[in-house]
């Protein structure tokens, strides 16, 4: 993963939380980030926001027409990227699938349902009219609920991780 950032959000405290709120972003290094302007996720306060995954590994689209391993992969993809910021799908509760066909519905749900079957986290399944690539079925995005996420880690943790 590449380097995370830090910023305030802006805003003024209140008296009964002094601090204002920290945020903290990671990328996933896919060239279309700084193109498009977006982070892979944005920890802000005790959640993360996860933008939307899909079928990726690495800069390549993988798993042509097969549904239920596109679920899958995006979903690893929210993985990573909430393991940038310290959190797992264990801390998940809410996702979206925006899908491009909606009768396959069984296939996306299978996946889904077996990374999330402990945590059962809200959910919703869309049908979209398409995605960025036709190849692409699905895309997944999540919000995760991390007490102290937006949090500066220490530095060791941060650099042991590798994401300096």
């Amino acid at each position: 993963m590449p380097e995370t950032e830090e910023s305030p959000v802006r805003g003024t405290a209140t008296q009964t939380d002094p601090a204002p709120v920290r945020t903290r972003r990671v990328g996933s290094g896919a060239a279309w980030e700084p193109v498009v302007g977006y982070s892979r996720a944005v920890a802000a306060g005790d959640y993360i926001f996860v933008s939307g995954c899909t079928s990726i590994a690495g800069a390549e689209f993988v798993h042509p027409d097969d549904a239920y391993a596109q679920t899958a992969q995006a979903i690893a993809n929210v993985e990573a990227a909430l393991a940038g910021l310290g959190a797992s799908l264990g801390d998940v509760v809410r996702t979206r699938m925006f899908v491009t066909d909606i009768r396959r519905w069984e296939e996306y749900g299978r996946a889904h349902g077996e990374a999330f079957a402990d945590v059962m986290p809200a959910t919703s399944m869309i049908q979209i009219g398409a995605l960025i690539d036709p190849r692409m079925l699905v895309e997944v995005e999540a919000v995760a609920y991390k007490p102290g996420a937006g949090a500066s880690p220490a530095a060791g943790s941060v650099a042991e991780a590798g994401l300096l």
